[in-house]
């Protein structure tokens, strides 16, 4: 047999030295690949191969069309965010938008940003600043100005300062308001979006993604966000696989009992190896960072959920059960759909053959979301349905336990503990951080772990995860529930496995073995030698057999 590619002089990670290639699927590995004639035979030197890796939850049309934004992760003060707004303005016509991203406010003296400072330092601009997790957006008097403040969408709420006045800052579903203004994306925005977010994903090794929601509610770009990703693989610039989760506000009953889902009765599962239609994202609460999770006790310490930087008050329009933000936190967040709603979508969405990948970070919301899948499964038993509560983030012991009774799959986000640690400990009080974003625990239970970034919350950069999943430290360099810790082996195990078997594709996805697809990273290093994390780099990547990437 003649193949199309040897790949050689490796370190497979299942000890193997070879790889042979043929029409893009792995048919041989080891001395039996090495025998083999072959149109092409790459010296990969030594290095180290893995299966690519696999983002079980990202953002990557967000994440590529903020390459643009102006960047504020690394400010440490809010007059250093408003700085780089006003440096950003000065080049631009009166009336342009001026949009930021990434800014966190538990690293900032002086708290959220606010419309007085973003007044100040962009006159005359149209000024939107996003939050690192996307739960909240500060904007200028000009924005505000123009936003239906009577009319603030369930599920959200608008900050006041003492005074009763906006302070520009807009939680959850009030975000929304902004749609009028800049809904929705231009389809060739997202598409630039798709490529260039490709590009930056290639480089890390990254071979899959699944994109956590598309076609409405917060982190939809458009209507016709699909057809984008259409555009985008006829172009060749999809250039990582792409599940993608619909947004559950999107879904509606069919005609003639073809039950709850898109026109022409499409569901979980029409695509193929490059685009698929994934779960339905359903979002059940908030940010942890952010303190808009819905909680079964407060927030830890002084609530500063409302913003520092207006010197605290009152959440106007808040659903749900939002807290006020004075003295001692008395806020235990909300829910950004009423629980019953919550409850009847996973009903309707289980009983049409759906997938299910449910948004739930406070453990009120994972307690909640347990309950509307126990009930869905008791009603309507369906075996390997393989529903997701998506970070899982406050997750209690009985809860784990039922989770795993259940046979649900929590994805968590490992980079989590490193950039925004710190953040959730403040949040959370120190007898609460053993119970978030657990590892340890979840594959001890018996789920079968997945790994994500949620990029760009946070970088996505697998290798960057894969070492926080083992470390459990924060940016400060504070252990992080070490206990929940899980070994490399583990780690590179959730990034590949346990990622392609989330989205129903472990049988040609997330191991390199004769007839898996031929998508692999090669690494400079042993990844699993915890040693040596910090100094690994991703020297190619290849897709269906094929250099896609190669390290200059």
């Amino acid at each position: 047999m003649r193949v199309d590619a040897v790949y050689e002089n490796a370190h497979l990670i299942t000890g193997e030295s070879a790889l042979a290639v043929l029409n893009g699927r792995v048919v041989a590995l080891g001395e039996d690949a090495e025998g083999l004639s072959a149109r092409r035979r790459v010296d990969l030197g030594g290095a180290y191969v893995v299966p690519g890796f696999h983002d079980a939850h990202n953002h990557m049309a967000w994440f590529g069309m903020g390459l643009d934004d102006v960047p504020l992760s690394d400010c440490r003060s809010v007059e250093e965010v408003y700085d780089a707004v006003a440096r950003r303005a000065a080049g631009l016509p009166a009336g342009s938008w001026v949009i930021g991203s990434g800014y966190d406010q538990n690293k900032l003296a002086g708290g959220h940003p606010n419309r007085h400072g973003l007044d100040r330092a962009a006159p005359g601009m149209l000024v939107r600043l996003k939050h690192t997790s996307g739960h909240m957006t500060v904007v200028n008097s000009a924005v505000l100005d123009q936003l239906d403040l009577a009319n603030v969408p369930v599920g959200g709420d608008v900050v006041l300062d003492p005074a009763g006045s906006p302070t520009g800052l807009l939680r959850e579903q009030a975000q929304l308001l902004l749609r009028l203004l800049t809904y929705p994306t231009p389809v060739e925005s997202v598409v630039r979006g798709l490529d260039r977010a490709g590009q930056q994903y290639l480089s890390e090794g990254i071979t899959s993604v699944q994109e956590a929601g598309i076609g409405g509610g917060l982190v939809g770009e458009t209507p016709a966000e699909l057809a984008a990703y259409q555009l985008a693989r006829s172009r060749g610039v999809l250039r990582v696989r792409s599940t993608v989760m619909v947004a559950a506000s999107v879904l509606h009953d069919l005609p003639d009992g073809a039950g709850f889902g898109l026109d022409l009765g499409l569901r979980t599962g029409l695509g193929d190896d490059w685009l698929r239609v994934g779960p339905m994202k359903l979002f059940a609460d908030g940010s942890l960072v952010g303190r808009t999770c819905a909680m079964h006790e407060p927030f830890a310490g002084a609530d500063s959920a409302a913003g520092a930087a207006s010197g605290g008050g009152s959440a106007a329009g808040a659903a749900a059960g939002a807290g006020s933000a004075v003295g001692e936190s008395q806020n235990r967040g909300y829910f950004q759909v009423p629980e019953d709603e919550l409850a009847r979508t996973i009903r309707l969405a289980h009983d049409a053959g759906w997938q299910i990948a449910t948004h739930a970070i406070g453990d009120r919301a994972v307690t909640v979301v347990l309950d509307a899948y126990e009930a869905a499964l008791a009603a309507s038993p369906r075996a390997d349905h393989r529903h997701r509560i998506e970070h899982c983030a406050v997750l209690q012991p009985a809860e784990l336990t039922r989770l795993a009774s259940l046979g649900l799959i929590a994805s968590p986000q490992g980079r989590f503990v490193n950039e925004l640690g710190d953040g959730m400990r403040a949040a959370l009080g120190e007898h609460r951080v053993p119970w978030c974003y657990r590892l340890r625990s979840v594959l001890d239970a018996g789920v079968v772990l997945p790994a994500s970034s949620d990029r760009p919350v946070v970088n996505g950069a697998p290798l960057l995860g894969l070492a926080d999943m083992v470390r459990r430290r924060t940016s400060s360099g504070a252990p992080f529930s070490p206990e929940e810790a899980i070994t490399p082996a583990e780690a590179l195990r959730a990034y590949t496995y346990g990622s392609a078997y989330a989205t129903f594709a472990e049988d040609r996805l997330g191991t390199l073995e004769p007839g898996k697809l031929a998508d692999f990273a090669v690494l400079s290093g042993n990844p699993l030698d915890e040693s040596g994390m910090d100094d690994l780099r991703v020297l190619a990547t290849a897709i269906d057999g094929e250099l896609r990437y190669e390290a200059s």
